[in-house]
């Protein structure tokens, strides 16, 4: 699988000849300001929760590729409101067939409110799977047992997206005993450094899931790598 690392949290990996892309905040991202926001392809738009720095670009991306959103139910109608016309609810636990494989809407511990206000449901993490193989989008979440869940509910994973930052979500050190409950060895990090709360030393958390036998890939901003 190929996956395109926009910053932040927001990653496009193309599964199923459809390129999904995760919580899109690049435009007010100064880190991505080399990256060209409206030459970023879509079939799916899969959305987290409702927090800006995941959802930030969805509605200009989804209106011009004509994409399909996805996410919990509050954050699919308050888009859907807002003249998104595809798009996919979903909640925890559930499970969807789409064409390029199934996604599952797992728990996060974090919270979720919209742009503007808005009540913006439970915030959550996705599972997917396809014929390539499967991976582990975490989104913004702490440390939690859930995950434990996750190897014992779906085929084993090639990859996990989590995210590194701390403060408002889990660090290095939580997320690498995250990797162990997931059961994969190979991160990629996220939610890191586009704050001054979130600054994290690259090659201190690259040492740390080395020590335990792990990768911890940090692509550049922009940067496409092989999974």
């Amino acid at each position: 699988m190929k996956l395109t690392y926009y910053g932040h949290s927001c990653f496009s990996v193309i599964m199923g000849g459809k390129t999904l892309l995760f919580d899109p905040f690049v435009k007010y991202n100064e880190l991505a300001k080399h990256v060209d926001v409206n030459s970023i392809p879509a079939d799916y738009i899969l959305l987290s929760h409702g927090h800006e720095d995941h959802v930030a670009d969805a509605l200009d991306i989804a209106q011009r590729t004509g994409a399909t959103l996805v996410s919990n139910y509050e954050v699919v109608t308050w888009f859907q409101a807002k003249g998104v016309k595809n798009a996919h609810p979903m909640n925890h636990g559930g499970k969807w067939k789409f064409d390029f494989g199934t996604v599952k809407f797992v728990n996060a511990i974090h919270s979720s409110g919209l742009p503007d206000g808005s009540y913006g449901g439970n915030p959550g993490g996705f599972v997917i799977e396809g014929n390539e193989g499967a991976f582990y989008y975490a989104g913004d979440t702490a440390l939690t047992m859930d995950m434990q869940l996750i190897p014992l509910t779906c085929n084993k994973l090639d990859f996990a997206l989590l995210p590194i930052g701390d403060n408002f979500t889990m660090g290095v050190d939580d997320a690498v005993i995250a990797s162990d409950f997931v059961k994969c060895n190979t991160i990629v990090g996220l939610h890191y450094d586009t704050f001054g709360f979130i600054k994290i030393n690259h090659e201190e958390a690259i040492q740390k899931f080395k020590n335990k036998g792990k990768e911890l890939l940090l692509p550049a901003i922009g940067q496409t790598i092989e999974l």
